[in-house]
């Protein structure tokens, strides 16, 4: 609509100033400079309509145009998730120890010893007892068979939960032994012999028998006590009723009127497990220089 109006209003124009040509049938030639203001002007209104069209609903007034940049597109940095390290369990239940134990054929002390896992050694463990204090594994010291090791000292690995309960074989008949060594020899006015006594065994001890023999003068000195009695130096001493089993106890021997230094000794020790050299009795012999 805008582009035609224009052309036609130039045409009319043109015919206008070509009819001022003639009047009463007489040609006129036309002045230059009014034909030529004439276009300019149309030509004038030609470009300002052009140029400034009139918006649907603005007719009031001149539209503006507004340009409104679109935000920059801001390309998304990659995060890379770092790769999950897994460290593996051992699904078969094992067992190491911070310190060296003994492997039984039960529960407890007083079942034999089979064998022991070192420090640095891992076993297999397929049961446990009760309590859970006890670990029923693979023997390392003797293959194809199995022991129970203490846990007190255990170091354990893999699915536990699994573990069945193992029934103890019955508890072995107790057996008494000790182990006796010499100790040193003691002076106050006169000189005796200490021995030292480990109760070795499953059986307490109530009551000693002592027999020291000097082989170079065959001089004897004996005792029998319901106690065990350290003689610590003159005017001090300590005395045990019993000695329970895994007990340890310094004894003092009767007193030599000499000293023995240098002469052969031998020593008879005997513990029962009854007063009065009673009950389960077992005797040990050592020799010894002072």
């Amino acid at each position: 609509m805008f582009k035609s109006a224009p052309f036609l209003a130039f045409a009319v124009v043109l015919i206008i100033a070509s009819s001022a040509c003639y009047i009463s049938g007489m040609p006129i030639t036309p002045e230059p400079n009014i034909v030529n203001t004439a276009v300019a002007q149309t030509l004038a209104a030609f470009q300002f309509q052009t140029a400034q069209p009139v918006l649907p609903g603005t007719e009031t007034g001149t539209a503006t145009n507004t340009f409104t940049p679109l935000p920059p597109t801001v390309s998304p940095t990659i995060t890379f998730s770092p790769t999950p390290i897994f460290t593996s369990t051992p699904s078969v239940p094992q067992i190491s120890v911070s310190v060296p134990t003994n492997c039984r054929v039960g529960p407890g002390k007083i079942y034999d010893r089979v064998g022991g896992l070192m420090v640095g050694e891992v076993a297999e463990v397929v049961g446990r007892n009760l309590e859970g204090n006890y670990w029923y594994i693979r023997n390392p010291d003797a293959p194809g068979s199995y022991c129970w090791l203490w846990g007190e000292y255990a170091i354990l690995a893999g699915n536990l939960q699994a573990l069945p309960i193992f029934t103890p074989p019955p508890t072995p008949t107790p057996v008494p032994t000790f182990e006796v060594s010499y100790f040193g020899l003691e002076f106050c006015v006169d000189w005796w012999i200490d021995v030292k006594l480990e109760n070795t065994g499953g059986v307490n001890f109530r009551s000693i028998s002592m027999s020291i023999l000097d082989t170079v003068t065959n001089t004897t000195l004996s005792l029998n006590e319901n106690n065990f009695k350290n003689l610590d130096g003159c005017n001090t001493s300590n005395s045990m009723e019993t000695l329970a089993s895994g007990e340890k106890a310094i004894v003092s021997s009767p007193a030599f009127s000499y000293d023995p230094t240098g002469h052969k000794i031998r020593a008879t020790v005997t513990l029962c497990s009854e007063e009065g050299i009673n009950g389960f009795c077992v005797t040990k012999v050592i020799e010894f220089k002072p």
